[in-house]
C-alpha cells in the first residue's frame, strides 16, 4: 500500500513515496498503468524506472538505461502482460510487448506528453503537447487538436 510521506527531509520541496520496496521521489514519478484485473498497477519514473505493485507482474525497466528524453508515460499490453513506455522524443520502448513503432529520431513540434493502448492491445497512440496523435498497430486516426 502507497502512503505520502513526509520524511526528514534534506530538500524541503520534495515529497516521497514509501513503500516497502523503497522510496521514490514524487516528483519523478511520471504514469500509471493498471493490471488487466485492476489488481495491481506499473508506475513508471521520467528515468524510466518501473515500479509494480500488487498483481502486477514486472517485466523490466528503464531506470539504468541512458535516455535521450525522460519517459513521461505508461501503458499495459492486456495481451502479452507487458507495458510499453514513451519518451518525450516519441521513443517507444517495448517491454515483453510487442514493439509497433515509434516517433524516435522524427522531428516533432512539441514533445510527447502520453501513451495509451487501443482496446485490443494491438496497437497505441501517442499524444503531443500540441495535440498531434501518432498511431501505432491497429489505432486508427481520428484527429488531432491541432
Amino acid at each position: 500500500m502507497l502512503r505520502w510521506r513526509r520524511p526528514q527531509l534534506r530538500h524541503r520541496r520534495r515529497l516521497w513515496i514509501l513503500d516497502e520496496p523503497g522510496i521514490i521521489p514524487f516528483e519523478s514519478v511520471v504514469g500509471l498503468a493498471p493490471s488487466l484485473d485492476d489488481g495491481g498497477y506499473w508506475l513508471v519514473a521520467a528515468d524510466g524506472g518501473v515500479f509494480s505493485y500488487g498483481d502486477a507482474v514486472f517485466h523490466g525497466s528503464l531506470g539504468a538505461t541512458p535516455l535521450d528524453e525522460p519517459v513521461v508515460g505508461i501503458t499495459a499490453d492486456d495481451v502479452s502482460g507487458g507495458y510499453w513506455l514513451v519518451a518525450s522524443d516519441g521513443g517507444v520502448f517495448a517491454l515483453d510487448a510487442p514493439y509497433l513503432g515509434s516517433m524516435g529520431g522524427v522531428h516533432l513540434d512539441a514533445p510527447i506528453t502520453g501513451i495509451s493502448a487501443t482496446p485490443s492491445s494491438l496497437g497505441y497512440r501517442l499524444v503531443a503537447a500540441d495535440g498531434g496523435v501518432f498511431d501505432f498497430g491497429d489505432a486508427q486516426f481520428l484527429g488531432a487538436a491541432t
